[in-house]
């Protein structure tokens, strides 16, 4: 209930001392005014029933004084807690709106990043993935920067300190780019989401050893049952590739370490930095614009320029556009997720993620027209599952340990 609502219902139901003196003042000063105006045009004696009768409209007018005055203010207080309800609700209607069409913005941008990335590998067939990363984050880098520039968004200035603390960080993050290009070139979208259920086993048993953190028996569970259905999917996958396999298996590592390894350099980073702290905005920047030599160096090792200056994919327009597009897709998973992080909450967001896999699976089978059978569908679906129940089990394990 409103406090103002509750001050009113107070004030007209219960004894009040400030009502009280209130009241009593008005009503000495009303019967003081009425005596002097009344003296100044009567005799100097006055008779007991001339005095009663003086009383009795004294009395009178004061009494509908104060109950015009607590209809006033029953008044007054009912329009304002009606209001302060409109507004409450209005409110509440405003941040469901923004948590809801947050979600909706990071569910589409995280999805058509990795069909758009499928298609540009697999439907053009081009091999140099390691490029397409780096031509990604370039646009990242300009995107972020020219925010930055014309002042709509604030970011942590790059010095050499921050750099040294930053680098092992980015080479995981690149290496954690570049395999997951590789590996969704030659597996199905669906194979590589249930896969990377693999990343939460290999996270948890770092967390055990690392931080020495301890997993309840529902989250040791579901990594059980995401273990089963990626080796299941794999026997079944009708369209397995060993290379793929194998590069998917790197970049769960590499995604698990990734994480391990931010928890530790983010207090040091945030050390070093002008404000003492690193944003979200400051985190994308940097990890793009020191990925940039990086991943130029990478070219030169797998020798990318020369299937570069071969291919005639660089000369069709349409390649660039969808190349240009998909660099603004890995832009705006990390705004979306950002801003559906501080809509909602990290159990919620972590949720959604899982969920989101489900139709993603779905639409990469249809989409790319993956074969498929019984078996591997049901290996599919039953990891998804699984990947919804560590969500689950993760919040519950959180609430419990909160409480």
């Amino acid at each position: 209930m409103n406090p103002r609502g509750l001050s009113v219902a107070a004030t007209l139901d219960s004894p009040n001392p400030l009502l009280e003196r209130s009241l009593i003042e008005d009503s000495n000063s009303s019967s003081q005014g009425g005596e002097r105006n009344f003296l100044d045009h009567q005799p100097i004696f006055l008779d007991p029933v001339s005095s009663s009768f003086r009383s009795e409209v004294v009395n009178r007018s004061f009494s509908m004084k104060a109950v015009n005055r607590n209809d006033e203010d029953l008044e007054n207080g009912m329009l304002e807690k009606d209001r302060e309800k409109s507004v409450h609700s209005n409110r509440l209607v405003t941040v469901h709106n923004k948590a809801l069409l947050s979600g909706v913005a990071y569910c589409i941008s995280s999805c058509s990043m990795i069909l758009v990335n499928k298609y540009v590998l697999s439907s053009y067939d081009f091999n140099a993935g390691i490029s397409l990363m780096l031509y990604q984050n370039f646009v990242s880098v300009v995107v972020v920067s020219t925010l930055r520039l014309f002042g709509i968004i604030s970011t942590e200035p790059l010095t050499w300190r921050l750099v040294k603390v930053w680098l092992p960080v980015n080479v995981i993050f690149v290496g954690m780019l570049i395999t997951s290009m590789f590996s969704l070139k030659y597996i199905n979208v669906a194979m590589v989401t249930v896969l990377k259920n693999v990343t939460n086993v290999i996270t948890a048993v770092g967390e055990m050893y690392l931080f020495n953190k301890t997993h309840d028996n529902r989250v040791w569970t579901a990594l059980f049952l995401m273990i089963i259905s990626a080796i299941s999917g794999g026997i079944t996958d009708l369209s397995f590739h060993a290379i793929g396999y194998t590069w998917q298996i790197i970049n769960c590592f590499l995604t698990a370490s990734y994480s391990l390894t931010l928890r530790r350099v983010m207090d040091t980073a945030k050390q070093v930095t002008k404000s003492g702290n690193l944003d979200e905005f400051s985190m994308v920047l940097l990890n793009n614009t020191l990925s940039l030599p990086l991943g130029i160096f990478l070219i030169l090792v797998f020798n990318e320029v020369d299937y570069l200056s071969r291919t005639p994919l660089l000369q069709l327009p349409t390649f660039w556009l969808v190349t240009t597009f998909s660099g603004f897709l890995g832009l705006a998973i990390s705004f979306t997720s950002m801003w559906f992080l501080h809509q909602t909450s990290a159990t919620t967001y972590s949720l959604v993620g899982s969920l989101n896999k489900i139709p993603l699976s779905v639409a990469g089978i249809f989409v790319f027209h993956v074969p498929t059978s019984l078996e591997n569908s049901a290996s599919i679906f039953f990891g998804l599952l699984a990947g919804v129940f560590f969500a689950r089990a993760k919040m519950q394990e959180k609430s419990q340990s909160r409480s």
